[in-house]
C-alpha cells in the first residue's frame, strides 16, 4: 500500500469509528493466474506481469562473502523458485490484498543459514538502496518483526509487492512499493528493492 493509499485508507478507518455505521473492511482476495484465490501455505512462483523469468538469489556482497542472499529475479530462469505466502493471521486460510504476510522460499536445503524468510535488509550506502533479502523469521508480529512483513496490492490490472508493515500500530514505518534494482554491473540478475517504480507481477500455481 503506498502512503497516500494508506493515509486513505486510516482517514475511512477514522470517519467509520465516528459514525460507528461502517462494515468491517474485508479486502478482495488475491489471484492466481488461472483466477483461482491463493491460499495459504501453499506454493505459487512469482512471475512477471510482462516479460519472463522468475525468483532467484543473488550474493548480498559479491565483494565479501556469499551469503547473505538477496532475493532477485532472474529473465533467464523459467518460472524461478517458489514461494509461501504466510499471513499474520494463521488462521486465515486465503490471502487477500493489502494485509501483512510472510514470504517464505520452498526450499529442503537453503544455502544459507535462514535462507527461507523474506525481511527488509538495512540501508546499503554503497548502492543506497533497501534491498529485499533473507534471513527473516516467520510469525511473532510486532516491533521486532517489522522488516520480515509485505503485502500484495493490486496494480494495473496485476499486482504488486509493497513494504508497509502494518503489525505495529505505534511503531513509524516508512511504506514503499519493491521494485527491481539493475545498478550492478557485476551481477547477472536484477535484485528487489525498494523503489517509486513497483514491479508488476502475477501468481503462478506451482
Amino acid at each position: 500500500m503506498t502512503t497516500s493509499s494508506s493515509t486513505l485508507f486510516a482517514l475511512l478507518i477514522l470517519a467509520c469509528a465516528i459514525s460507528a455505521q461502517c462494515s468491517p473492511v474485508v479486502f478482495p482476495e488475491v489471484r492466481d493466474t488461472t483466477g483461482k484465490k491463493l491460499i495459504s501455505g501453499a506454493d505459487y512462483y512469482i512471475v512477471p506481469a510482462l516479460g519472463e523469468g522468475g525468483l532467484t538469489l543473488e550474493p548480498h556482497n559479491h565483494s565479501y562473502s556469499y551469503c547473505p542472499l538477496d532475493v532477485a529475479h532472474a529473465e533467464y530462469d523459467f518460472d524461478g523458485m517458489s514461494v509461501k505466502f504466510l499471513p499474520v493471521n494463521s488462521k486465515k486460510g486465503m490471502i487477500r490484498v493489502s494485509t501483512d504476510l510472510n514470504i517464505k522460499f520452498n526450499m529442503a536445503e537453503p544455502p544459507c543459514d535462514g535462507t527461507r524468510v523474506w525481511k527488509l535488509a538495512s540501508f546499503d550506502k554503497k548502492t543506497r538502496q533497501y534491498f529485499v533479502t533473507t534471513g527473516g523469521s516467520e510469525g511473532n508480529p510486532g516491533p521486532e518483526t517489522l522488516n520480515n512483513w509485505f503485502k500484495i496490492e493490486k496494480y494495473e490490472g496485476n499486482y504488486k509487492l509493497s513494504y508497509c508493515p502494518s503489525v505495529c500500530k505505534s511503531c513509524k514505518v516508512m511504506c514503499k512499493d519493491i521494485g527491481l534494482y539493475t545498478g550492478d554491473a557485476t551481477a547477472s540478475v536484477s535484485r528487489y528493492a525498494l523503489s517509486k517504480t513497483p514491479f508488476a507481477v502475477m501468481f503462478k500455481k506451482a
